[in-house]
């Protein structure tokens, strides 16, 4: 199953929702709300910030995920954010792709455009075709 960072912020409504029915209780609606989809909620945390609600939970898939997303901001006292969580495991295999890609504003041949470790610099000589 893929994993997810859901984050949301109530707006008035979801905040007097959870003054009435407190914390535990809302756990227990996005507990039943991620088995529903056929998924489970790892962990569940109410945040100061920018958002109030920070979870991480397994669906899945993206259908899951977006179909979570649409029911819980179409309810209209909570927004929500969704991202895809990635192992460690899924960057390595990510990495030994082959792809061909042009940086914008460089017209170089693809394969040329060899990108030098974190932080996505042209390899130098790369830029003029020279490697």
């Amino acid at each position: 199953m893929a994993k997810f960072l859901v984050e949301a912020s109530y707006l008035s409504e979801g905040i007097n929702g959870l003054l009435k029915e407190g914390g535990t209780r809302r756990r227990e609606a996005v507990d039943q709300l991620f088995h529903s989809l056929g998924g489970k909620v790892e962990a569940f945390y109410f945040v100061f910030g920018d958002r109030d609600v920070v979870i991480i939970g397994e669906l899945p898939d993206n259908t899951a995920a977006a179909a979570l997303a649409l029911r819980v901001d179409a309810a209209g006292v909570t927004t929500c954010k969704t991202t895809v969580l990635l192992t460690p495991q899924e960057i390595d295999a990510a990495v030994t792709k082959t792809v061909t890609y042009r940086p914008p504003g460089h017209d170089i041949p693809p394969e040329v455009a060899n990108w030098e470790g974190e932080g996505g610099h042209l390899a130098p000589g790369a830029q003029d075709g020279n490697e």
